[in-house]
C-alpha cells in the first residue's frame, strides 16, 4: 500500500481546506456552534468511517471535534485517509 509523505501529499490536501499533514497523517479541527452539532458531526461520521472500516483518531470538547487519519497497518497515510477525509467533508 502506497504511503504519503508531506510533500506526495500536498496536492490531495489543496482540495481539503483546512487538512494540514503531520506526523505521517493528515489532521483538521472541525468548529461547531454547540456540542449538539459537533456530536451530530460524529455520529454521521462514524456512519461512513464503519462502512469503510477505516476509523479515525478523534476527539471531542464541546464544540470542536479534532480528528487524525493515518493507516496503522500500512504505517502512514494512504489513500483510504484521504477518501476518508472527503467523506468527513460532506457530513458537515
Amino acid at each position: 500500500m502506497k504511503t504519503y509523505d508531506a510533500h506526495s501529499a500536498e496536492a490531495q490536501l489543496k482540495e481539503l481546506p483546512g487538512w494540514a499533514f503531520r506526523d505521517s497523517g493528515i489532521e483538521k479541527t472541525y468548529l461547531f456552534e454547540n456540542f449538539i452539532d459537533a456530536f451530530g458531526f460524529m455520529a454521521k461520521a462514524a456512519i461512513y468511517a464503519e462502512k469503510a472500516n477505516h476509523h479515525p483518531e478523534w476527539s471531542n470538547v464541546y464544540n470542536k471535534v479534532h480528528v487524525r487519519l493515518s493507516t496503522h497497518d500500512a504505517g502512514g497515510l494512504t489513500d483510504y485517509d484521504f477518501q476518508l477525509a472527503q467523506q468527513l467533508e460532506k457530513c458537515l
